[in-house]
């Protein structure tokens, strides 16, 4: 854990209009007024805490919170093993979970999520601001993205996957992309935006979260569904096992945390977070943690 003189706190000046004194001389004036400086630079700023910094504490190192002492992530929670709340559970779990917790605690912070957001409202919810600090959803870093906010380093490569049920005879991207077919993903992901790049033929069926995907695959209501790798393999392995990764797609994909553009020194903690965190062999115990070894 970094140690918590690497804290600084965001300070903001308050600038005082102090009336001059009149002499008889001009000569007292000025001797008056160079006399008064120092207790003017004293005393006419004071702090205020709106944040920290991994470093220092100019203005572009420090970085604000919606609620200070706390690091408020929005989250879609229905992306296990990401991110996800459990039968019964009140409180979220999973890899991207147990990561955001440890780089809050990293920088002196309580982690708080909130609850669950459409997938497809996250990025907006961070621009505007005022209601969470960063987006923890399995976001891909895409160009397009990066024009509303800003992303963090990466903390996890990965590629798309089309899943299909075990006994399916049609598994292969021809025999999907033809008129009837429906394909299942998540709306505004990149799974859903590989879908109807490549599957034009097929019809594409937007869905608020990938479980819906997955159960509606199962019962025979789509064809198959695309999203992301990693996620799928997962849930094929632990959950739908009448499922099958069909095809992994190799799109090249790099997991970031969304922080808002006016926000860019907690983008630059939670870099530093994240470095420490691999150098130390943290990241390397949440994968295999969550994924059963290091990924």
């Amino acid at each position: 854990m970094k140690s918590m003189d690497k804290k600084s706190i965001r300070t903001t000046g308050n600038v005082g209009l102090w009336s001059r004194r009149q002499f008889v001389s001009g000569l007292v004036a000025a001797a008056a007024a160079t006399a008064a400086m120092p207790a003017l630079v004293a005393c006419g700023s004071s702090s205020a805490s709106s944040g920290s910094s991994s470093s220092g504490s100019s203005s572009d190192e420090s970085y604000t919170l919606v609620e200070a002492g706390k690091l408020i992530v929005a989250s879609d929670l229905a992306y296990p093993p990401m991110e996800s709340v459990p039968d019964g559970a009140t409180d979220p779990v999973g890899f991207e979970v147990d990561m955001m917790k440890e780089i809050a605690s990293r920088l002196g912070l309580t982690c708080e999520y909130l609850p669950a957001q459409k997938f497809d409202t996250i990025i907006a919810t961070i621009k505007e601001g005022g209601k969470a600090d960063v987006g923890a959803s399995s976001f891909t870093i895409t160009d397009e993205r990066k024009e509303e906010v800003d992303f963090t380093d990466s903390f996890m490569d990965s590629n798309q996957a089309l899943v299909t049920r075990t006994d399916a005879t049609d598994t292969t991207e021809d025999a999907l992309n033809v008129a009837g077919k429906k394909i299942a993903v998540q709306s505004g992901t990149t799974g859903e935006d590989w879908a109807k790049e490549n599957l034009t033929n097929a019809t594409v069926v937007p869905l608020d979260d990938t479980i819906q995907a997955l159960t509606g695959c199962q019962t025979g209501l789509y064809d198959a569904v695309v999203a992301d790798l990693p996620v799928m393999k997962y849930e094929c392995t632990n959950s739908y096992t009448d499922l099958q990764v069909a095809i992994e797609i190799p799109t090249g994909e790099q997991y970031g945390i969304v922080v808002s553009k006016d926000n860019p020194g907690l983008t630059k903690a939670i870099n530093e977070a994240l470095s420490d965190m691999d150098s130390d062999g943290t990241m390397d115990k949440l994968e295999t943690n969550w994924f059963g070894s290091a990924l």
